[in-house]
């Protein structure tokens, strides 16, 4: 069963995906240099602060909090002691370009709590193979919106009809370290659907997957409850699926992804 990683800073809706099991709760404080790099784009920047790792850790029963930090930088090793400080499970490093950034970030954190790298630049891709045996990893995650474009591509889901992502999943795998990418939309949703991108977790071997901030709109008339119960079902429906299912899902997956991005602007 795939880890739903949900990212939010309210306590009562962290509580209800707590309820529901297989879920992992995300805080993210990377400020950064994120606005540069997403400016002119339709992507979220969180206004989540420190004081909100408290906030969702004491609802959690069952669940882990994971917990987004800035990228490295001068402040780094207090920032790490900060968010230890008030709970956090794991850390996320994000935009790493270098084995070099992943092993000092592994120095900082001495072991107090795994760590989740986060590929999302070619350079981190180009050098992934020096390193993903780093000591102290738990969990090797894809972000495809910032990777797509550092590698100039279209559309956010090319890494994955190109092979990209099959090749962070085989690495992964070879060190036995668990594995996700992306997010996912509701199953009959997004510009690849939901149940698309569901079927390529799990061709993957794929262990957790981002919910997108659409998954949760409390206005809908489908309760955010019986979407997590549509995606399920979904799961127990595509673990079914003999290997030529597999393959012809997954052709099918990657020639919808070429549609898409030779539909939209070429990245300037």
């Amino acid at each position: 069963m795939l880890e739903l990683i949900q990212i939010t800073n309210d306590p009562a809706f962290a509580r209800r995906c707590d309820d529901l099991g297989g879920f992992r709760l995300f805080v993210d404080l990377e400020r950064l240099g994120k606005a540069q790099r997403q400016a002119g784009r339709n992507t979220f920047i969180s206004a989540h602060d420190l004081d909100d790792v408290p906030r969702i850790r004491q609802v959690l029963r069952r669940s882990k909090l994971m917990v987004r930090v800035n990228p490295l930088h001068e402040g780094t090793a207090a920032e790490v002691a900060a968010v230890l400080e008030r709970g956090a499970d794991l850390l996320m490093l994000p935009m790493f370009t270098s084995a070099a950034q992943v092993r000092e970030f592994v120095a900082i954190v001495a072991g107090r709590a795994p760590i989740v790298p986060l590929l999302e630049t070619g350079a981190a891709l180009d050098c992934l193979d020096d390193w993903i045996a780093t000591p102290g990893l738990a969990e090797v995650y894809v972000g495809l919106n910032d990777l797509h474009l550092s590698l100039g591509q279209r559309f956010m889901f090319e890494p994955l009809a190109l092979g990209l992502v099959d090749r962070v999943a085989a690495a992964a795998r070879r060190q036995r370290l668990r594995f996700g990418f992306g997010g996912i939309a509701r199953m009959n949703e997004g510009q690849v659907s939901g149940h698309d991108v569901l079927a390529e977790h799990l061709r993957l071997g794929s262990g957790s997957v981002i919910l997108s901030r659409t998954f949760h709109r409390p206005e809908d008339a489908l309760p955010f409850e019986d979407a997590v119960a549509a995606l399920r079902g979904a799961e127990r429906e595509l673990a079914r699926r003999d290997a030529r299912d597999v393959e012809a899902d997954r052709v099918r997956v990657a020639a919808k992804i070429g549609q898409v991005a030779a539909s939209l602007p070429a990245p300037r």
